[in-house]
C-alpha cells in the first residue's frame, strides 16, 4: 500500500478542489442550500458529474470511470472538506457499490449514475426493513424507512427488503405516488435525512443481499463518510490555525499563547492519525481480503470519530466568534458530529476493535506456549 497520492489522483484532487471553490463554496452554495432538501442546484451537480466524479465507482463497461475506494475516498474528502450537501456520497459511492457489491444487473441504471442523470441513495444498511411482495413485474414494498439519506433529491431508491427469498435489493421509483417522503430535522443541516413511506410502492429486484456483501457494503459506506469526515476536520483545523495568527490579546497574537498552540496541536494529531488509517481503510476495501478489509473500516471508524473533538476544540480557539451563524465553524462541528453518529456510534467499534485485539494477543500466546 502507497500512502503518497499518484501524480493522477494529485490531478483528481486539485480539479475537484478547484470546482467546489469556483462553484459551490461555503457562501455561495452551502449556506444557500441549507433549506432546500436536495441539497444541490443543477449546475453544481452536472458540473460534478462532467469530471466524471458521478461515475468514478460506475465499471468502465457502463460508461463509468472504474476506479478505485482511493479515488473515491480522495473526492469525498475534498467534498467534505467544502460542506457539500448533495447527494454525491448516496449516488456515486452507496447506491454504485451497492449494485457492485450485490451483482445487480442494472445495466441502465450504472450508466445514469455515471452520466449524472440519475441520482440515487441507498436505504439504511441496519433496523426494520420494508417487506417486499409479489413477483417479476408485480412487485411492490411496503413499510416505513426512517434517516434515509438525500430521498428528496434522489430519482430512484435502492432499498433493502425481504421477500420469500429473503433480503433483496430493490429499485424503488420517487416519481410514484406510493412512495412518500418527509424530512426529517437533525443537528447537520448539510445533510439531509428523510422518513420514506412505503404504501405498495411498484419496485423492481436488481439482486439478492447476502450477509457478506452487506458487510462489505457497510465497510465501504464507513469509510467514504470516514473521508469525508477528515475533509471536514482538515478544513476547520486550518480556519482555526489561521485565525490564531491574526486573533491579538495582550498585544500578541494568541497563537503565540502555549494553551492555543496545544490545542492546535491536538487537533492536528487528531486529523493525521485519522488521515493514516482512513487511506489504509480505502485500499483495503478493493485491495484486502475480507478480513483485513473489515478490519481497516472499523478501526477507521473507531478512531475517526474523534474527529468531531476536532470541530468542537476548533470553535475553543475561535471564542465567542465560533458560535455565531455567520461563522462557518458550527456548520463543520455540526457535520463532524453527525458523522460521529454514522451507522451508530463509535463506542461499538471501539469495543470490536478491542475484542480484535485481546483475540489475537491471545492466539499470538497459544503459538508462543505450544513453541
Amino acid at each position: 500500500m502507497n500512502l503518497e497520492l499518484t501524480d493522477e489522483q494529485v490531478a483528481l484532487r486539485d480539479t475537484v478542489r478547484r470546482f467546489l471553490a469556483d462553484k459551490a463554496t461555503v457562501t455561495g452554495h452551502v449556506r444557500p442550500m441549507l433549506e432546500d432538501p436536495t441539497g444541490t442546484t443543477e449546475l453544481v451537480w452536472r458540473g460534478l458529474a462532467k469530471l466524471e466524479t458521478t461515475g468514478l465507482l460506475v465499471p468502465q463497461e457502463y460508461s463509468g470511470a472504474g476506479m478505485t475506494m482511493v479515488e473515491a475516498g480522495i473526492v469525498a474528502e475534498e467534498l467534505g472538506a467544502a460542506l457539500y450537501p448533495g447527494p454525491w456520497l448516496s449516488t456515486a459511492v452507496a447506491a454504485t457499490r451497492a449494485l457492485t457489491r450485490f451483482r445487480a444487473e442494472a445495466e441502465v441504471l450504472f450508466t445514469e449514475i455515471a452520466d449524472g442523470s440519475t441520482v440515487a441513495t441507498v436505504s439504511p444498511l441496519g433496523g426494520a426493513r420494508p417487506a417486499a411482495t409479489g413477483r417479476g413485474d408485480g412487485v411492490v414494498l411496503r413499510g416505513e424507512i426512517d434517516a434515509m439519506a438525500d430521498a428528496a433529491a434522489a430519482d430512484v431508491l435502492l432499498v433493502l427488503a425481504e421477500d420469500r427469498d429473503g433480503a433483496g435489493l430493490f429499485a424503488v421509483e420517487t416519481a410514484s405516488s406510493d412512495v412518500v417522503v418527509t424530512r426529517e430535522r437533525g443537528i447537520d443541516q448539510t445533510r439531509e435525512q428523510f422518513r420514506v413511506t412505503l404504501d405498495h410502492a411498484p419496485a423492481q429486484r436488481l439482486a439478492g443481499a447476502p450477509p457478506e456483501a452487506l458487510r462489505a457494503l457497510v465497510d465501504d459506506l464507513l469509510v467514504a463518510n470516514a473521508a469525508d469526515a477528515l475533509g471536514a476536520a482538515r478544513t476547520v483545523l486550518d480556519l482555526a490555525v489561521d485565525y490564531a495568527k491574526v486573533r491579538r490579546q495582550f498585544g500578541h497574537p494568541i497563537g503565540s499563547f502555549q494553551a492555543v498552540q496545544h490545542l492546535c496541536v491536538d487537533m492536528y494529531e487528531t486529523v493525521e492519525l485519522a488521515r493514516s488509517g482512513v487511506i489504509h481503510a480505502l485500499w483495503a476495501a478493493d485491495a484486502a481480503d475480507a478480513e483485513e478489509r473489515h478490519l481497516a473500516a472499523v478501526r477507521a471508524r473507531a478512531f475517526a470519530g474523534r474527529l468531531a473533538t476536532v470541530g468542537d476544540t476548533a470553535i475553543q480557539v475561535f471564542g465567542g466568534i465560533g458560535y455565531s451563524w455567520e461563522h462557518d465553524a458550527h456548520l463543520y462541528l455540526k457535520r463532524l458530529l453527525s458523522w460521529n453518529t454514522f451507522l451508530g456510534g463509535p463506542d461499538r467499534y471501539l469495543t470490536e476493535v478491542g475484542a480484535q485485539l485481546a483475540q489475537s494477543v491471545a492466539h499470538k500466546g497459544q503459538r508462543s506456549s505450544s513453541a
